[in-house]
């Protein structure tokens, strides 16, 4: 089969509803980033955005807030769906935007009533990823395992080598989780922090 679907891809600085006209999609984020500007001030990167990351609109950031915490700095790793909902309005007319319909971390379904428009409220529903929560929250690994892990990731030299020692070790959800827990690592073990990254 040959998809048309790259083909009607939005040309665009973000993920826009129409690239989620062929179905659902789950993203795991890698960072987030937030700007001084009221205009789509949070810009949500995760795994293969092809520098087009998810801008929330103030619902979907309101509804992160409920489930996730106010700290984005605690996104990273995490997993959500997002979808086309083609009610979304616009100046009053019905264009479509990307809503959030599973999210990772999180114990049972919430729902929240939350203002679309002014003086509007909707409700909105999301239910945890299971599979992949299941997938991203191991086993927490051993005082061995954490030591081993430290001193590969002293030695890793390039971006590729940390890659491919974050591989080795699942327990971590991602690579930039792996490198910023080292400071912690060194705590909890005792070893004196030097080297490295």
């Amino acid at each position: 089969m040959t998809s048309i679907l790259p083909t009607i891809a939005a040309k665009s600085d973000q993920l826009n509803a129409e690239d989620l006209i062929g179905g659902p999609r789950t993203v795991r984020v890698t960072e987030v980033k937030v700007k001084t500007s009221d205009d789509q001030p949070v810009w949500v990167h995760f795994e293969g955005d092809d520098r087009k990351p998810f801008k929330p609109c103030k619902t979907m950031r309101r509804l992160l807030v409920r489930v996730w915490g106010d700290d984005s700095a605690n996104y990273a790793g995490r997993s959500m769906t997002l979808y086309l909902d083609p009610e979304v309005k616009y100046g009053g007319m019905k264009v479509g935007g990307i809503r959030i319909s599973h999210m990772s971390h999180m114990d049972g379904p919430q729902s929240f009533y939350l203002t679309e428009t002014r003086g509007r409220k909707k409700q909105h529903t999301v239910k945890p990823l299971e599979i992949e929560t299941r997938q991203k929250m191991p086993q927490e690994p051993t005082a061995e395992e954490l030591r081993e892990a430290l001193d590969a990731l002293d030695a890793a030299e390039t971006m590729g080598a940390l890659v491919q020692v974050w591989k080795a070790r699942p327990a971590f959800h991602s690579v930039a989780e792996f490198v910023a827990r080292k400071d912690a690592l060194k705590e909890a073990l005792t070893v004196p922090a030097e080297g490295g990254f």
